[in-house]
C-alpha cells in the first residue's frame, strides 16, 4: 500500500490560526509542511534578511554566504541596483507571458546579451530556471538537427527534470527510482584529471575521455544520429571538476568534423563566476548552444536558451514554449546585473581575488593532509577532503564535520562530489580579500577540529 492512512473529504487536522504563528513556530514545523526532497537538506538556515556576503540568521548570528546561494547572487544579496530596477518594474508590469504581450525589459536583455554571449550567439529563449534552461537546449537540438542521440558526461549534473536529469550523471541517488529515463542519452568519461589514472599527466587524462566518445560514436551511435553533446566547461554538483583547456577544444573539433551541435551548460560557470562572462570566454571555446541560468538575475528566477540566429531561427513557433519565461521583473533584474558587473569592473575583480583565494587554499592544502586536491577558476573554487595516508580515498565524515565546525564559525559552504567529499567555495563576485581572508582563518579552525 502507497497510502498508509486515509481521510474523510471533510476531514481536516486541527493546526493553530496560521497568521496567529511566529517565524519560530513555523520553522518548528518545517517538516510537517514541505516535502522532503525539498527541505530536507543542510542546514536548514532560518534567515530573516540577507545583504551582500552576509545572511542573518534567526538566532542572531551573521552567516558569510561563501557559495553565493547555489551561484545565483553573484552581485551578493540584494544588491541596490538590482533591487531598484526591480521595483522600478514591480510598478509597471509584474507578469505578461512573452507572445501574448511583449514587455520593454524582455526585449532590453535580448538586445544585451549578444554584447557578453561568446562568439556568434545572439538570440535567445527565456525560461525560469536552469533545468528548464537544459530542457530547451536539448529540445532545440533535437527539433533542428532531426536527430535523437544526446551525449553527455559521467560527473556532469544538469538539472531535475526529466530531460535534465536523464543527462545528469554526478550522483546515483539523483536518479534512484526515477526510470525509464528519456530515450538515446549516452555518457561518457569527462577529463578529471584528479580522479583518473594519470593524475600528473593531464594530456593523458584527456586522450582517454576523447577515447571513450569516438568508442560510443562507433560501437553505440553513429554521429550522423546525435544531435549535440552536452558538457559543463566546469562540473559543478560533480566537484567542481576543471578539465584541461585541450579537452574542451577537442570537443569542439570532433563536433564541427561531424555536424554535431556543442552545448555548454553554463547554468552555474556563466554571469562573471570565472572571471569572464562565460566559462567558454575562459577556455575559448564556442559552443554553438548556451544554456545560462542562476546568476542572470541575481535571485530573480530565469534563464535562457542561446544560439547563433541562423540556428535558433530553425525552432519555429509551436515547439517550444513558456507561460513565466522571460518575466518583466526578472528580466529587468537581469539588465541591471549585467550592468552592474560592467559598472563595478567584477570581471577583472573576480580573476585577482580568485587567484587570491586559490592561494589561500593551498596554502590550508600544505598544512592539512586531509585536503587532498585544491582547484578552481575565478571564484568558483573547491578542496576535496580525503583519508590521509591514502590514495585520494574520498572523507565524507570529514567534509561533513568541517562543513558544521564552518558554519558554527559563522561561514556557510556546501558539499559537492560523488561523495560528499568536496567543499566548494564560491563567495559573490563583490567579496572582499578581507572577507576573503577571515573566512579561510575559521575555515582552518575548523580543519583544526577534525582531527
Amino acid at each position: 500500500m502507497f497510502l498508509t492512512r486515509s481521510i474523510a473529504s471533510n476531514e481536516k487536522s486541527h493546526t493553530p490560526n496560521v497568521e496567529s504563528l511566529t517565524y519560530e513556530e513555523l520553522v518548528s514545523r518545517f517538516d510537517e509542511m514541505l516535502a522532503p526532497c525539498l527541505a530536507k537538506d543542510w542546514p536548514n538556515l532560518p534567515v530573516v534578511r540577507a545583504e551582500g556576503l552576509y545572511l542573518y540568521g534567526l538566532d542572531g548570528k551573521r552567516y558569510m554566504d561563501f557559495i553565493s546561494s547555489f551561484g545565483v547572487v553573484n552581485l551578493g544579496h540584494n544588491h541596490p541596483a538590482v533591487i531598484n530596477a526591480a521595483r522600478k518594474q514591480l510598478e509597471k508590469q509584474v507578469h505578461g507571458a512573452v507572445g501574448f504581450t511583449l514587455h520593454e525589459s524582455v526585449l532590453r536583455l535580448a538586445a544585451l546579451l549578444p554584447e557578453i554571449l561568446p562568439g556568434h550567439l545572439d538570440m535567445s529563449f527565456f525560461g525560469p530556471s536552469g533545468s528548464e534552461a537544459v530542457e530547451g537546449a536539448i529540445k532545440l537540438a533535437r527539433n533542428v538537427t532531426k536527430r535523437p542521440g544526446i551525449i553527455a558526461f559521467m560527473g556532469g549534473f544538469h538539472g531535475r527534470t526529466y530531460g535534465s536529469a536523464s543527462l545528469s550523471a554526478s550522483k546515483a541517488i539523483c536518479r534512484n527510482a526515477l526510470g525509464p529515463f528519456v530515450s538515446d542519452i549516452y555518457h561518457v568519461p569527462y577529463a578529471d584529471v584528479y580522479h583518473s589514472s594519470h593524475p600528473d599527466e593531464p594530456e593523458k587524462c584527456v586522450e582517454e575521455s576523447i577515447d571513450s566518445l569516438h568508442t560510443v560514436l562507433k560501437r553505440l551511435i553513429v554521429p550522423s544520429q546525435v544531435a549535440a553533446v552536452i558538457v559543463e566547461p566546469i562540473q559543478g554538483e560533480g566537484g567542481y571538476i576543471v578539465p584541461p583547456k585541450e579537452f574542451l577544444i577537442r570537443l569542439k573539433e570532433i563536433c564541427t568534423q561531424k555536424d554535431i551541435l556543442l552545448i555548454f551548460d553554463e547554468v552555474m560557470t556563466g554571469f562573471g563566476r570565472t572571471g569572464d562572462w562565460f566559462a567558454a570566454q575562459t577556455f575559448g571555446v564556442e559552443p554553438d548552444i548556451m544554456a545560462i541560468a542562476k546568476g542572470i538575475a541575481s535571485g530573480f528566477p530565469l534563464c535562457a536558451v542561446c544560439a547563433h540566429r541562423e540556428l535558433m531561427s530553425r525552432w519555429e513557433a509551436t515547439a517550444h514554449g513558456t507561460t513565466l519565461g522571460g518575466n518583466p521583473v526578472s528580466c529587468a533584474a537581469s539588465v541591471a546585473t549585467i550592468q552592474t558587473i560592467r559598472k563595478e569592473g567584477l570581471l577583472q575583480k573576480t580573476k585577482e581575488n580568485g587567484m587570491y583565494l586559490m592561494n589561500k587554499l593551498k596554502e590550508l592544502k600544505a598544512r592539512h593532509q586531509v585536503i587532498g586536491d585544491a582547484r578552481g577558476v575565478g571564484l568558483m573554487t573547491a578542496i576535496e577532503l580525503i583519508v590521509p595516508g591514502t590514495d585520494r580515498e574520498p572523507n565524507a565524515a570529514a567534509a561533513k564535520k568541517f562543513l558544521n565546525e564552518s558554519l558554527s564559525r559563522g561561514v556557510l559552504m556546501y558539499p559537492c562530489g560523488s561523495h560528499g567529499h568536496a567543499i566548494r567555495l564560491a563567495p559573490p563576485l563583490t567579496v572582499t580579500r578581507e572577507q576573503i581572508d577571515e573566512a579561510i582563518n575559521l575555515a582552518d579552525q575548523s580543519l583544526n577540529t577534525i582531527y
